[in-house]
Formats: C-alpha cells, structure tokens, sequence
C-alpha cells in the first residue's frame, strides 16, 4: 500500500514524438553521454532509465530539502543531477511535479511491504494498527520532518508548494483510508451517524495527536520504537471506542 499524489503532467506544447525523444535524452546539455551516468551513447535500457530516474528524485529530494523549495531551480537540479531542463519537464512537468514524484517515491517505499487495506482480510482492528504504526514512523524519520517544516516556512509565498504536499500527502492518505472504511464489511462495524468523509480525518488526527509539534520542535531524543507502538494503539483505541457501533 502506498500512502499519502498529483499526477505530474508533461508541458501542454509538447506532442508525443518530442516527448519520446527527448527522454532518450537523459544527459545535460554539454555533458558527453560517457560522463552521465556512466552510459554509453544509445537507447536505454529500463534498468538503466529507472536507475536515473531514482538518482534525479533523490538529487532533487536532497535540494529541496538542503536549500528550500523556493531557492531550487530546475537549472540546478539538472545540474546537479546530469540532466536537460527539458527532459524534467517531459518527465514531471515541472519543479512541482518533480517534488510530488520525490515525496511519492518516498511513501510508495515505506509502505511498499504493507498489504493493500482494500483487499486485506484480517480484522479491522489489524489492519489499522498496522497502518497506525507505520504512520507514525513514517512521519517522525528526519527528512519528512524537514519538508514538513519547510512546508510550513514558504507555504504563503510558494502556494504551489503547498499544494503538492497536500495532494501528494495527507490527501493521498484519506483518499486510500476512504476506500478502506467504505468496504461493506468494515462499514457494517462502524456507527451509522458518522459521515464516512470524516473518518479519515479522525484517524490521522487522533493517531498523530501533538506528535507533529513535538517533531517540528525536536528533542535531542527521537521516539523510540516502542514510543511510537504505544502512541498508535493510544490513538487507534480513541479513533474505535468513538466509531464503532
């Protein structure tokens, strides 16, 4: 299961011919195709285009993250990452959907080993708190407390950013944990006068509780592990003994 994702869109000026060439195109402009990456002039192979793909969201990730979103630009992260401007545009459509593809890459990793919520037939109460632990983990590892706080600090002048993060994230989530709770069978276990559209809500924030402001101002110490088991099961226990029939 993947959690918390704006679809990037490729430039509107852009027809398909183009766009096929220019991702064969994976080296910046000057930069001799022996140089980037280590590749030989030639049609990638899907190894090799999934191996720079991963290297461009994780130089993107480390920009962002080390300098600010409003102080990257594409000509950096081509620079950096041994790529044309033009072939991130192909590919991400810009520098907004080039940061939801990095913080989709990121989630789609974590919860990679998580069996689907809509189709995962052990009881509700399972299943959740798996969910409710590995939520809480996800959120308190160090690089997605920065781009939280980075997040929070250019929110007002990068709109944009914003956005991304809330599609990419916490709407991405709800969306996946609406479909979980509109299974007939885990409806039928739930009170009737709830609105289905708040459960999700409800269960992030009483799984969460002050655990966000805690990590946005750090103490020398992280949660340990089983900090974080016994928060989730606090919060999951509040979430049911207030939704379920």
């Amino acid at each position: 299961m993947s959690a918390f994702v704006i679809i990037p869109t490729a430039m509107n000026n852009t027809d398909p011919t183009e766009a096929a060439a220019l991702e064969e195109q994976d080296c910046a402009e000057g930069t001799s195709s022996e140089n980037c990456f280590g590749k030989a002039a030639g049609r990638p192979r899907a190894a090799d285009k999934a191996a720079r793909r991963a290297a461009l969201l994780h130089t993107a990730g480390h920009l962002f993250l080390a300098k600010g979103y409003s102080k990257v630009s594409l000509e950096m992260i081509a620079r950096e990452a041994h790529v044309a401007v033009r072939t991130i545009y192909v590919q991400f459509g810009g520098k907004a959907g080039l940061l939801n593809a990095v913080i989709a890459d990121g989630r789609a990793r974590f919860f990679g080993g998580m069996d689907n919520m809509e189709t995962d037939p052990r009881p509700m109460e399972e299943i959740l708190g798996d969910f409710s632990l590995r939520f809480l983990e996800l959120i308190s590892m160090s690089t997605f407390c920065n781009l939280h706080r980075m997040v929070v600090a250019e929110a007002k002048s990068t709109p944009e950013l914003a956005e991304t993060f809330f599609q990419a994230g916490p709407l991405r989530t709800r969306e996946e944990l609406g479909r979980f709770f509109a299974r007939p069978d885990i409806r039928a276990q739930l009170r009737g006068d709830v609105r289905p559209e708040v459960l999700p809500v409800f269960l992030t924030n009483c799984i969460m509780g002050d655990h966000m402001t805690r990590l946005l101002f750090p103490s020398e110490q992280p949660p340990s592990t089983e900090e974080l088991r016994t928060r989730a099961a606090e919060g999951l226990e509040l979430f049911l003994r207030g939704v379920k029939r």
